[in-house]
């Protein structure tokens, strides 16, 4: 026999902090969009160029690069093709494993990251960091965290 529980309605209070993350979160993606836009970039582009920008030997495997950007091996690999395309990354095969390839970053990819970086710094700062004081910040990144691992620990049932 099944018991049904009450739903937990937000309180004011909680729905304003809700519905405020989900503004502020939609507003500041589509601005830092807008400003990667004049390097022909998108934020997933970008978030693919930082990850093997800052990983060993500038390469990571395919299926370590999808969990890494939360996106479907498959929505991947287009993307991957598309950057490919733009001679940002290259596929190289896996030596230890077959079936397995990885993403390199390439030196036309390394110089538009360099190129690109300090503009999106930037971006970020006048967007988000600079509005905040050093103490709310502090609190955000606390007031974060539990949800970030929470979630972390959901993303192989995404």
């Amino acid at each position: 026999m099944e018991t049904e529980t009450a739903t937990r309605w937000l309180t004011d209070a909680e729905q304003c902090a809700w519905r405020t993350h989900l503004e502020v979160n939609r507003l500041l993606t589509y601005q830092l969009e807008r400003d990667l836009q004049p390097f022909g970039l998108t934020m997933n582009d970008y978030e693919i160029l930082v990850n093997l920008s800052e990983s060993e030997g500038l390469r990571m495997r395919m299926s370590d690069l999808a969990a890494a950007t939360l996106q479907s091996k498959s929505r991947l690999s287009h993307q991957i093709t598309r950057m490919e395309n733009a001679d940002l990354v290259r596929r190289e095969n896996c030596e230890s494993d077959r079936r397995g390839l990885y993403a390199v970053l390439t030196e036309h990819g390394m110089e538009t990251m360099q190129k690109v970086s300090p503009h999106h710094v930037d971006s970020v700062r006048r967007h988000f960091i600079d509005l905040l004081s050093p103490e709310a910040l502090t609190q955000l990144s606390k007031a974060l965290k539990p949800v970030a691992g929470h979630l972390r620990g959901h993303q192989g049932r995404l």
